[in-house]
């Protein structure tokens, strides 16, 4: 079966050549011009992949990733313009997977569209080997990481929702408990791109991602900055 894309742009001539790029690569693609065209396809169809203009019209793209995130695990990637870094941090602390910077190589755009897919719940489904010979969960602190499904656990037993880059960035940093690790690192495990000078993107992801781990005021830090060195993880494996 054909994996789908809902491409998201209110320029038709991008929307055709994005659709016939995806289409030579075997993707089945549908369009949506603005914010209620995505609803109203999005609402009929299920998609593996939705690639988002970050500057629409009206109802812009920021809103968009919020209201796909709430209601699908859909992996997203923003099209972002020049001059376009705050807003696109913002798309990435409401859930984004990834982006792609216009105007975009056609090359990077469909590697990054297969590795939003790789790390997307539908794609793992099919590797069910790989997920049995591989280690399936992880326990830190009460907390437990389920490898295979991309879920987390509190330690109550209530589920964590978590972006792909959410997960991508917990289970690096659980890699190296108690060890620093370089921004640059991060970026390369997560977006599989070198990070740009003075971009804020893993920083505003460790930000959204302590949210997630840190809900107690009275909890102590789990996730630390250390200057001139990364992020690392205040925890030990149970």
């Amino acid at each position: 079966m054909k994996q789908k894309i809902l491409v998201v742009d209110d320029e038709p001539e991008l929307r055709q050549v994005l659709r016939t790029t995806l289409e030579k690569e075997n993707y089945e693609v549908s369009e949506a011009g603005n914010a209620d065209e995505m609803r109203q396809v999005f609402s009929e169809e299920d998609f593996d992949l939705v690639i988002l203009d970050l500057m629409l019209p009206g109802e812009d793209g920021l809103s968009l990733t919020r209201y796909l995130k709430e209601r699908s695990d859909v992996g997203v990637i923003i099209l972002t313009g020049k001059g376009e870094s705050v807003d696109l941090i913002i798309g990435l602390e409401m859930g984004a997977d990834d982006y792609v910077a216009k105007p975009y190589n056609r090359r990077e755009l469909l590697a990054r569209i297969k590795s939003v897919m790789r790390r997307s719940h539908r794609s793992s489904e099919g590797n069910t080997a790989a997920v049995e010979a591989a280690k399936s969960h992880i326990s830190f602190s009460g907390w437990q990481l389920d490898l295979p499904h991309h879920k987390l656990a509190a330690p109550d037993g209530s589920d964590v929702p978590l972006t792909m880059a959410e997960f991508q960035l917990l289970r690096v940093l659980l890699e190296c408990p108690g060890q620093p690790v370089g921004r640059d690192k991060l970026s390369l495990k997560i977006f599989n791109k070198e990070l740009k000078e003075n971009s804020r993107n893993i920083d505003a992801l460790v930000r959204r991602l302590r949210m997630k781990l840190e809900t107690d005021e009275n909890q102590q830090q789990m996730i630390k900055s250390v200057r001139g060195s990364g992020y690392t993880i205040l925890t030990t494996l149970d």
